[in-house]
């Protein structure tokens, strides 16, 4: 590893950009902080898992709390889902022990890549829809489940200048994904936001913002459910989680006020392109281990 002023002044500055992107777009500052440790610095999935399911709580404290002031997330919808995705994340932070202890840890750079590419994909094809002109697709349709669960809400949006209303639409299929969400999470040390806000915004047909905003203050808890393992475990070291978690704490508060005010379409782009460069980067470590 190179010197300890240089891990940390170049973590921080990265962590920074991944804070910005991952409050932006809902999926946590985890999916581009775990690649730049085990590539460019060279630390151990493992103990890279760990710092960064630090700093998802950290991007969930940053973003979250002013989505919830614009009345922007639906906690009801979050907190039902989180049972789910917790769950998952305890059973994937054990598995990640397991993996490790086996000499299973290439696995783990296979899964977060193709997980990556998977991002990348659910996101261009977000943007092509975009382009296309599709109109969002946002259920208004009541639905005994969500009806009974009160799944729904409203948020004014800023860029349109109007109310949207919505309900949550096909809540069983959703939950199934906020559990493999959490599996991921806790595996790989990521919030799981790549498949929460797929789950909300193409099985729920909540509005993305709603989703995104939603996915980052879900995050949090997700990761709070397996950070105490990767603590009892030893894969939590201060001296790599502090600029982390410091870094994505200040980019994910400029991301929130960023993200209030823009169109989904105009935040993408650059991740899309970054997911797949890591991503073939993390399965071509998985392949070399």
């Amino acid at each position: 590893m190179t010197g300890i002023y240089e891990y940390l002044l170049v973590m921080f500055l990265i962590s920074i950009f991944a804070g910005v992107i991952g409050a932006l777009v809902g999926v946590g500052g985890g999916i581009l902080v775990v690649p730049a440790m085990t590539i460019i610095f060279g630390v151990p999935i493992q103990y890279a898992a760990g710092a960064s399911i630090v700093s998802v709580i950290a991007t969930s404290s940053g973003a979250a709390t002013a989505y919830v002031k614009d009345r922007i997330t639906n906690l009801r919808i979050g907190m039902f889902l989180e049972i789910g995705s917790a769950t998952g994340a305890i059973v994937g932070a054990v598995s990640t022990f397991f993996l490790v202890r086996s000499g299973f840890s290439w696995l783990i750079f296979l899964t977060f890549g193709l997980i990556l590419f998977f991002s990348a994909y659910t996101t261009a094809e977000r943007i092509r829809q975009e382009r296309r002109g599709d109109p969002e697709r946002i259920n208004r349709t009541p639905n005994s489940i969500a009806t009974k669960l009160k799944l729904s809400g409203e948020y004014e949006d800023r860029v349109l200048k109007t109310k949207v209303s919505y309900i949550a639409d096909s809540v069983p299929g959703a939950f199934a994904v906020m559990a493999l969400a959490g599996l991921m999470a806790g595996l790989l040390g990521v919030g799981g936001g790549v498949l929460k806000v797929v789950g909300m915004d193409n099985f729920m047909k909540l509005p993305f913002k709603v989703s995104t905003t939603t996915s980052n203050f879900m995050i949090g808890v997700t990761a709070a459910a397996s950070t105490a393992i990767f603590y009892v475990g030893g894969y939590i070291n201060p001296i790599l989680a502090a600029p982390v978690a410091l870094g994505v704490l200040l980019g994910s508060y400029v991301g929130s006020k960023v993200l209030v005010r823009s169109k989904p379409i105009s935040l993408r782009w650059i991740f899309v392109v970054a997911l797949v460069v890591i991503g073939a980067e993390m399965i071509y470590q998985g392949f070399v281990q």
